[in-house]
């Protein structure tokens, strides 16, 4: 597990008896399916993530009012990117939660697998979704390669301005759904940090 500062894993039946504490859930659509960018590299997998009214990244879900935990995460996707109910998570969707310990908030995160055509029409539905263009700017495709230069792509991507702990979610789903291993993220962090100029053609 990569933690971060001010986060810590909890079971999820603990988390359900901590009164205080607000819950919010988010879900990573994706195929596990390779596809070609150009004639270069090849994206291991394909990754939904969202462009928010704010400006930042993150997945697709919000803060839950309901008590079953997955019917709340499955109404946020349908209003934010109109996900057909045959997509819904379920329980067998869930990977694991954080407390925000700063404002006693749970964050519950799911992966839904799903095939490379199912993705692709998740894409394109996004424009009957309700919430398209108030709260959700966009949707997009994670780049899952590293080109030549050893930061364009995944280590490129990682610099972008990610909500909360979008981004610890994002390494954490990684790891948890075996799309790459523990020692694969860290060179891809590394990497991150390399100051290389790339040129935009």
């Amino acid at each position: 597990m990569l933690n971060t500062p001010g986060f810590e894993l909890i079971n999820f039946d603990e988390s359900l008896k901590l009164s205080d504490h607000g819950h919010a859930a988010h879900c990573c659509i994706y195929s596990s399916c390779s596809t070609s960018v150009f004639d270069n590299y090849k994206s291991s997998a394909l990754i939904s993530m969202q462009m928010r009214f704010d400006g930042q990244l993150g997945f697709h879900g919000g803060l839950i009012h309901e008590s079953n935990i997955p019917n709340g995460l499955n109404r946020e996707l349908k209003e934010e990117i109109n996900l057909d109910e045959k997509f819904f998570v379920t329980e067998k969707d869930y990977l694991f939660t954080h407390v925000q310990t700063s404002n006693k908030l749970c964050l519950h995160f799911y992966a839904k697998e799903v095939t490379l055509k199912d993705f692709e029409a998740i894409e394109r539905g996004i424009f009957e979704a309700s919430d398209f263009g108030k709260e959700t700017m966009g949707i997009f495709r994670v780049p899952m390669f590293t080109m030549n230069d050893g930061y364009g792509g995944l280590p490129a991507f990682l610099n972008n301005c990610f909500v909360g702990y979008a981004k610890n979610q994002f390494l954490n789903f990684l790891l948890f759904s075996k799309l790459m291993s523990l020692e694969e993220i860290k060179v891809a962090i590394e990497s991150s940090k390399k100051n290389v100029q790339v040129k935009c053609t």
